[in-house]
């Protein structure tokens, strides 16, 4: 049995007794009740053998749930890996892989499978467009296991793509899998699915949005085996598909992909593990191209899909740079803090006919002020966070705390006027109609995310993962306050910054113009003209290799009591060439340490700091100690 546990030196499966009553109901892959250190927790049977090798006296299950074998041998499989590489505990992954139990759901009868017409042929045109493109679906209609690393083209339908390669799939007997990020893409890929199979009943998307009951009900059909083709956001990434034949991801720099419980486990590798332990195909997809997706590139593992240069050309927007410090003459752009070129690219979609995309990096209306003196940072009198202002007639108050600071009085020079330091969204959208009073200015953001535009002229201010799509693609795309990008204090800055111009860009109709105000220079800005992710992923990832960065090494963060973190560093036996680093401020009263290693003993790192933690909770410490193997956020 594995046992619904959290500590991490029980980690391991636990023997019980089967009474004949449960016979037939305790099979492998089932829920039950058993009694764990006086309690009656849930486990789940992991397998039945006819005799142990426990010397003690065994109990018996406390209750059978359910016959339904929610827990594949596969996903099993899969869940201990995971929870090995990423320092967690079984019982932990299992939660994030199977969803809870619904008695009715469960008990309803089982719709049959889609018996309507046959799944339609697929064009292989569109793929014939990249280089081994059609390569790759020969390969998988012949039940062969291809990976690929797949550079879209701009404009490109991808859910389309990716859809047409799941048929391909199904119609030689093999399941798909395919994970995207947040539920826009995931409604673009389950309309797509539809479109390539022909109808429904042959495929399930999986999210949290659709409520517990539905969730479980799709969730029954995969394991079933009544759908082979799987789609949804991360935690589907461990979904059971029968006879699965292709994983794939959509957008794996997506910061959403990571996992924010216990393990933290990134659906790439998840679904990468799948693929080695299911000996399936693979497909890492996107606009842009990550470090790790590089690595797998360069090491072998999977090979190049993308466009040739000539097509590239013909399929690419126009990109041109201008710098920050550029100031334009008319007046109307320089209320609507445009450079004149912006400006220009702007007017000329418009008159067109055809919207035009602002991309803003930040939210809200003005989410930092400063002291319009002496250009202070305004912060808050009580717990000096940053202050906001959240309309142009509204009261600055504190981001952190929520305070309102309406007699907010400058601690340099005693000014009570403000200005904006950094400025948002909607306060860019209220400059833009002023600068172009006849024009539609909409937004799309946290508070309201636009899925697609018309095609008519309208202004579309957008901060980044919210672009909408426009029909026929946008006349223009403006790209404002990158710097608000480049200058993140993260690992990931850079190829982050990239990522969400690719996204914007790629949404710009061919030859259409994408002004970035940024310097020319930039490495980042540079792959932008070029549109050659992978030329900017091979410099982060020969960058990384130099300073021994993740994907090149491993790298453990522990994060606790300064105390704490020192006992468990202490009783972990580190593989041999493993670097201490820190300690550095993390939260009051927390420190962090680093740990990093060769990726040949990444797992061995994991291994070990996962049985120091748990001699600690044997010991019953009582500071715990926040473990990441691979963090997201390094710096």
């Amino acid at each position: 049995m594995c046992v619904d546990s959290p500590l991490p030196h029980l980690d391991r499966p636990f023997d019980y007794l089967v009474p004949h009553t449960a016979a037939d109901t305790a099979v492998p892959g089932s829920r039950v009740k058993v009694r764990f250190a006086g309690q009656v927790v849930d486990g789940f049977v992991l397998a039945r053998e006819a005799e142990s090798a426990h010397e003690g006296k065994l109990l018996f299950l406390e209750r059978a749930i359910s016959p339904e074998p929610v827990l594949t041998p596969q996903v099993a499989r899969l869940a201990r890996e995971i929870a090995d590489r990423y320092a967690g505990t079984l019982s932990d992954v299992l939660r994030l892989a199977v969803p809870p139990r619904h008695a009715k759901v469960e008990a309803a009868e089982a719709p049959p499978p889609a018996d309507g017409p046959g799944i339609p042929d697929v064009d292989p045109d569109a793929w014939a467009h990249y280089t081994a493109g059609a390569a790759l679906l020969r390969a998988l209609r012949d039940g062969r296991m291809p990976r690929a690393v797949w550079t879209a083209l701009p404009g490109e339908d991808w859910p389309a793509r990716l859809a047409e390669a799941a048929a391909i799939g199904l119609a030689a007997g093999r399941g798909s899998l395919i994970v995207v990020a947040d539920a826009r893409d995931l409604d673009r890929l389950d309309a797509a699915l539809l479109r390539a199979l022909g109808g429904p009943g042959r495929h399930v998307a999986l999210s949290a949005a659709i409520g517990p009951a539905e969730r479980y009900r799709r969730f029954l059909a995969a394991s079933r085996g009544t759908a082979k083709i799987v789609i949804g956001t991360r935690a589907a990434a461990f979904a059971p598909v029968a006879d699965l034949g292709l994983v794939a991801i959509w957008d794996d720099g997506d910061d959403l992909h990571s996992e924010p419980r216990a393990p933290y486990p990134h659906a790439r590798q998840v679904l990468l593990a799948r693929a080695e332990q299911e000996r399936c195909a693979a497909i890492v997809a996107g606009f842009g191209r990550t470090a790790e997706a590089q690595q797998l590139v360069e090491t072998g593992w999977a090979i190049e899909v993308g466009a040739g240069r000539d097509e590239l050309r013909r399929r690419m927007p126009r990109v041109v740079t201008v710098g920050e410090r550029e100031h334009a003459r008319d007046p109307q752009a320089a209320a609507a803090r445009l450079p004149s070129v912006a400006w220009r690219a702007a007017r000329e979609a418009l008159a067109g006919g055809a919207p035009v995309l602002i991309q803003v990096p930040r939210r809200g209306y003005l989410p930092a002020v400063a002291c319009a003196d002496c250009y202070t940072p305004a912060r808050c009198a009580h717990c000096s966070g940053p202050l906001a202002l959240p309309a142009a007639d509204g009261v600055p108050s504190c981001r952190w705390c929520g305070r309102p600071a309406a007699g907010h009085a400058c601690p340099e020079c005693g000014g009570r006027r403000l200005r904006a330091a950094v400025v948002g969204a909607r306060r860019t959208a209220e400059e833009l109609a002023r600068a172009f009073p006849d024009t539609v200015v909409r937004t799309s953001g946290r508070d309201e995310i636009l899925t697609a535009v018309p095609r008519e002229p309208a202004l579309v201010v957008s901060t980044p993962g919210a672009e909408p799509l426009a029909d026929g693609g946008y006349g223009a795309v403006l790209l404002l306050d990158t710097w608000a990008l480049l200058t993140r204090a993260d690992l990931r800055g850079t190829e982050e910054a990239l990522r969400r111009w690719f996204a914007a860009a790629a949404l710009a109709r061919p030859g259409a113009p994408v002004v970035v105000v940024a310097d020319g220079a930039l490495v980042a800005v540079q792959a932008l003209l070029r549109f050659d992710p992978g030329w900017l992923a091979a410099r982060e990832l020969a960058d990384r290799r130099e300073l021994g960065f993740p994907p090149a090494v491993r790298i453990a963060a522990l994060t606790g009591a300064p105390t704490a973190v020192a006992e468990l560093l202490a009783l972990a036996e580190l593989p041999p060439g493993a670097e201490v680093l820190g300690p550095v401020p993390a939260a009051e009263g927390q420190e962090r340490m680093l740990v990093r290693t060769a990726r040949s003993a990444g797992k061995a790192l994991a291994l070990s700091l996962k049985a120091a933690a748990g001699a600690r909770s044997v010991r019953k410490a009582a500071d715990p100690v926040r473990l990441q193997i691979d963090p997201l956020d390094l710096i």
